[in-house]
């Protein structure tokens, strides 16, 4: 029964149950004391509602987060026929990962070729991993004027961001002589990961290529999946081709990180691996991960709109459903509006069934997302820095004014006229970003994420010397008398 109102109907009851058989966050999701009358219940979408008042929102934020994390507990049952199929045993996606790496590192293209075939199903051979550079040049050369000015216009913009907010070397005088310097030089080989499994994603090519060549990276291995939506995909090849990237592979998955980091005949290792994958690419990241950099243990993509009614519910909607369809997306409205979760809830039964993706959006939804009311704006600032999410949209009427209040987000989208889209395709910023909370304290992708700093210490004679006191007080309190004897043979050759 929905507190507050009237027994459910038989429609609504079968709409219940089939919500109950996804798996929301609770085993039952309780619909809270806001005025949402049965009429308008028997139309709208039926999202989780989750009230500050009556619900233990810490709880259901944790448990969206364990639904959403990158443990490698938690998949399909896809995955786990598939594990089975191959491994012959129930490993969990972490043993998979462990397993595939280390065969890759103890084997090298061998292995990856053998779980290129058992897991995409793709007969490589040393010869083909590579994707040959006139199917690059044809997809360019093919592809269509309104496509190309589309990488182009995106290309600057990325670029026009990334090199205005690159770190430059800094010097600074030393008093007595010398100076002090901060180099930042660019990596010389990173690797990028691109999905290719349920859909191509051109855009994640610009927005980690573009932000390597913004900071004068000179070689780039794109490696994606061997499939119509990955490696042979004309529009993922045709960015390829515009960026001037030649090294393309066929491999995806564990297999291909662990290529990329511990390099195999064909492929040299590289320094940097960033880009989006699964969960089995996550994982391998984080399995290389000091035998190379790597950006970010990425888990599915996070929206949280705050919204007041300054926003048409009809474009909240859209923007929830927008990051819905990633499926699995994450979705949260946060509102101090129970008028607007009311109409955004209704504008969701609208608009879904119109979108090519509806079915997997709609199960994004109900599983990941929620309309969340609370009593105040601090409320929602505080709920909103304890999520820390990948995507932050503030869509209510001080935006501007409140948006240093909101400290712990990936990337902040100002005012209703903002969607998240926009950063995903065109804005400049990098749409790789950190999601599961790790915005508390990790930053997106950006053209710094590919340079390395080294400092460079340059003291004249004079300038030790007035130094040597506070040095030799440090040194023998710690006990490094050599420390403090190098400093000492400068200091009497001066005198």
């Amino acid at each position: 029964m929905l507190n507050g109102s009237q027994p459910l109907d038989a429609e609504e009851q079968k709409r219940s149950d089939a919500k109950k058989s996804v798996k929301p966050v609770r085993d039952v999701v309780v619909y809270t004391k806001l005025s949402i009358g049965p009429s308008l219940m028997d139309s709208s979408f039926p999202i989780p509602i989750w009230d500050q008042q009556s619900d233990d929102l810490p709880q259901l934020i944790e448990g969206l987060r364990a639904k959403l994390g990158v443990r490698g507990d938690i998949v399909s049952s896809q995955s786990r026929a598939k594990t089975m199929e191959v491994f012959g045993e129930p490993l969990s996606p972490n043993q998979v990962v462990s397993r595939i790496c280390d065969e890759v590192r103890a084997e090298g293209l061998d292995a990856v070729i053998g779980y290129t075939r058992l897991l995409d199903r793709a007969d490589l051979t040393p010869t083909t991993i590579r994707v040959e550079q006139h199917k690059i040049d044809a997809a360019h050369r093919q592809a269509s004027p309104q496509y190309l000015h589309a990488i182009d216009t995106v290309r600057e913009n990325i670029l026009r961001f990334q090199t205005k907010i690159l770190n430059q070397t800094t010097r600074v005088e030393v008093p007595g002589g010398g100076q002090l310097i901060h180099r930042y030089l660019p990596l010389q080989r990173v690797g990028i990961c691109v999905p290719g499994g349920a859909a191509a994603y051109p855009s994640s090519v610009l927005m980690t290529a573009v932000c390597a060549q913004a900071a004068g990276v000179k070689e780039i291995a794109v490696v994606a999946p061997p499939t119509r939506f990955g490696a042979e995909n004309e529009d993922f090849l045709a960015v390829c081709g515009a960026l001037g990237i030649e090294e393309v592979y066929r491999i995806g998955g564990a297999q291909a990180v662990a290529a990329l980091a511990y390099g195999v005949s064909n492929i040299r290792p590289v320094d940097f691996i960033c880009g989006p994958g699964n969960l089995f690419v996550a994982l391998a990241k984080r399995h290389v991960y000091g035998e190379v950099a790597i950006d970010s243990i990425a888990g599915p993509s996070e929206l949280v709109l705050v919204a007041d009614e300054t926003i048409n519910p009809k474009m909240a909607a859209a923007d929830l459903i927008a990051q819905a369809e990633h499926a699995p997306g994450s979705s949260l409205l946060l509102t101090t509006s129970k008028r607007l979760i009311t109409d955004v809830r209704q504008a969701l039964g609208d608009l879904l069934p119109t979108l090519s993706r509806s079915e997997a959006a709609r199960e994004s939804l109900l599983q990941y997302g929620a309309l969340v009311h609370l009593s105040d704006m601090e409320s929602v600032i505080a709920i909103t820095n304890t999520i820390a999410p990948e995507h932050l949209q503030l869509a209510i009427h001080d935006a501007r004014e409140k948006v240093d209040a909101f400290y712990a987000a990936g990337a902040i989208f100002i005012g209703p006229q903002t969607p998240v889209a926009l950063g995903d395709y065109v804005a400049g910023p990098s749409h790789v970003l950190p999601t599961g909370g790790t915005a508390r304290f990790s930053s997106g992708l950006s053209a710094n994420s590919f340079v390395r700093s080294t400092s460079i210490i340059d003291f004249e004679q004079q300038a030790v010397a007035d130094v040597a006191d506070s040095l030799a007080e440090l040194a023998g309190r710690e006990g490094l008398t050599a420390h403090r004897h190098s400093v000492d043979m400068r200091v009497r050759d001066q005198a």
